[in-house]
């Protein structure tokens, strides 16, 4: 089939099954394209909760199925690419963090939505990196453990009055991205500004003029008044901003600053989970349970 017989048959399949398509906002642009909901893991997951839709096609990386299979536990979760893993959420397990934990009684955990759902059930609350300042502030003690990135750490660490203990890991694309790569887009694009996200390594975010998430990236893009913008995130997020903002310019600070298993999905993929309805993501009972506790206390605060 080519792109159009594609986008037509997934459609029709859309409506035999009752279903909806969500994707990350670092999807290839053929599968945004093909997407009902755009949007950052947590934004798709509270809207796969809300949807009425029977069958959930989950266009991101295996975590991001879980979160949405533990707020819709009722519903028809798939993730078009099995293989779409992510090397931070990779970077503690369970075990770990309950080894962790014993090393610092009396800390709460607030743990990044980039997780797995074991990881998640051994925290205390969830953060996004929009919501991760107010999370951290709401908790009385003094000191916190944070999971898994180092770098969203430092960033809170910034503006809170806790004491932020942070986890050895990283999102590999966002660390990647140097102080070298600001001063060069500075001086390639004088009149852009540049946003990083909190992802990013605390030197690139002071060279930066904003540091925001993926979601108030969107809502930056409709507001500013400036027609050129770098962004210090994965490359793939240019191409919903400039599709939603025609007559600005927004480019990557590099090319080379790809997820790999963001771009594992293909509009072929997104047709074939709707034939076979594969591959169907669970979440046992007794994680689920624990880690809906720690998502849910994040969303009341």
């Amino acid at each position: 089939m080519n792109r159009t017989e594609m986008m037509e048959r997934i459609a029709l399949l859309k409506k035999e099954r009752n279903a909806v398509i969500l994707a990350h906002n670092y999807q290839p642009g053929e599968v945004q394209d093909a997407a009902d909901i755009l949007g950052d893991s947590l934004e798709l997951s509270r809207k796969a909760a809300a949807t009425e839709a029977s069958v959930i096609v989950f266009c991101g990386v295996h975590f991001m199925a879980e979160t949405a299979a533990i707020l819709a536990p009722r519903k028809y979760v798939l993730l078009p690419e099995p293989g779409a893993g992510c090397p931070m959420s990779d970077m503690i397990t369970a075990d770990q963090l309950r080894t962790w934990k014993a090393r610092y009684p009396g800390r709460p955990v607030v743990c990044y939505v980039n997780t797995s759902a074991e990881v998640k059930a051994e925290s205390d609350v969830c953060c996004t990196s929009s919501n991760a300042v107010r999370v951290v502030e709401s908790l009385k003690e003094a000191e916190v453990l944070f999971v898994p990135d180092k770098n969203l750490a430092a960033f809170i660490a910034r503006t809170s009055r806790k004491k932020i203990i942070p986890w050895d890991g990283y999102c590999f694309v966002h660390h990647l991205i140097y102080a070298d790569d600001v001063h060069r887009a500075r001086r390639e694009h004088p009149e852009a500004e540049i946003w990083a996200h909190p992802e990013c390594r605390p030197q690139v975010i002071d060279l930066s003029d904003k540091a925001l998430s993926t979601g108030q990236m969107v809502a930056e893009a409709r507001a500013t008044t400036r027609r050129e913008v770098v962004l210090a995130t994965e490359a793939g997020m240019t191409y919903r901003l400039a599709k939603e903002n025609p007559g600005k310019s927004f480019i990557p600070i590099k090319a080379a600053a790809l997820c790999v298993n963001m771009k594992k999905t293909t509009l072929a993929k997104v047709l074939s989970a709707l034939e076979n309805l594969e591959t169907r993501i669970t979440v046992p009972d007794e994680i689920a349970d624990r880690a809906r506790t720690a998502i849910e206390k994040m969303i009341r605060i």
